[in-house]
């Protein structure tokens, strides 16, 4: 069946009136894969597009050909809107076929895992589509699926953040979802989303995670990747070997720790797997000192070896950790 190049979703809102959301599919030519607008809000309008790029993650095919265009002829309260935003999309790209007029509530924290957690209408009329666990619990029930969260594999790893003594840590969580061998784009930057970042730390993602794939060797155009950054501000690069060690992890390919996995590092040439080193050695291990506890695991950059604080591997392993300094990525 052939995608309509408009769709609609309705949501009730509050005081009873529907929120109308309109989806148009058009050649994307460049632009970004969605496109969102709210009247006066721009900032709900970003969280809507973040919505829809978390709720794609569980499909299992990739057609980056088209962008598009979401907008809402209101601006809603709350989040009960999301459900009516996340079906509109679909329907406009041919992923489900909604039968008449659709009017859909619900609202989800893990959109990427396609589960539906709850709605807020209390006068929804009986044909609507409710998300929960008394109605639409997760997105594969649309088609009588199972729960497309059971086929993800979620990992997190947590760096420490650049410099003081005050600084927070930071962590990154990747989420794969297996694609159909025909499902994949020739380019592997385009299977990797980053939900809420800019554009420049979303190329930066994309290209570590695609290089670093390739130094695997059998990685490439097999998975739909969504990557989450914790909320706490970061600049800088030393971030990255967490997200590849992260995303090694969730797709079956590092050792699990017994318990939290902590790394610091970067790389200009990810797709040899070596890892370089960055700034801040003393301030970074005084950070991952005082956050480390029984079976955590830390790595880092093989070129701070020779300059570690002294003490630091032997207060590390007081505490039931383990460190490493690596200069390639592979088994640790």
């Amino acid at each position: 069946m052939t995608a309509p190049q408009q769709a609609i979703c309705r949501s009730r809102l509050p005081d009873g009136t529907l929120l109308t959301v309109t989806a148009t599919r058009r050649e994307r030519a460049g632009r970004a894969d969605v496109k969102c607008t709210v009247p006066g809000n721009p900032s709900l309008a970003e969280r809507m597009q973040q919505v829809v790029r978390l709720a794609r993650h569980t499909e299992a095919t990739l057609d980056s050909r088209d962008q598009v265009v979401l907008s809402v002829d209101r601006t809603p309260a709350g989040r009960d809107w999301e459900l009516a935003a996340v079906l509109a999309d679909r329907i406009v790209r041919g992923v489900w076929h909604g039968r008449g007029d659709v009017v859909a509530n619900g609202w989800s924290d893990a959109w990427q895992l396609g589960r539906v957690d709850g709605h807020d209408v209390a006068d929804a009329s009986p044909d609507a589509l409710l998300g929960g666990p008394d109605g639409l619990a997760h997105l594969g029930q649309l088609d009588g699926h199972p729960d497309p969260g059971a086929r993800v594999s979620s990992a997190r790893a947590w760096f420490p953040l650049h410099a003081g003594a005050d600084d927070d840590l930071g962590w990154v969580e990747v989420s794969v979802h297996p694609l159909m061998p025909d499902g994949a784009p020739g380019d592997e930057e385009q299977t990797i989303a980053v939900p809420g970042a800019d554009a420049a730390r979303q190329l930066a993602v994309r290209q570590a995670l695609a290089g670093a794939r390739h130094f695997d060797g059998r990685a490439l155009g097999r998975w739909r990747t969504t990557v989450k950054f914790s909320e706490a501000p970061f600049a800088g690069r030393s971030y990255e070997l967490a997200l590849v060690l992260a995303d090694r992890i969730a797709r079956g390919r590092e050792f699990l720790p017994r318990a939290r996995l902590f790394a610091t590092g970067c790389s200009d040439g990810w797709h040899t797997g070596h890892v370089d080193t960055v700034e801040g050695i003393v301030p970074k291990c005084a950070q991952l000192l005082r956050a480390i506890g029984p079976g955590d695991r830390i790595v880092l950059p093989h070129a701070w070896q020779a300059a570690l604080p002294d003490g630091f591997v032997d207060e590390v392993r007081a505490r039931g950790a383990s460190v490493a300094c690596v200069e390639r990525i592979g088994i640790i």
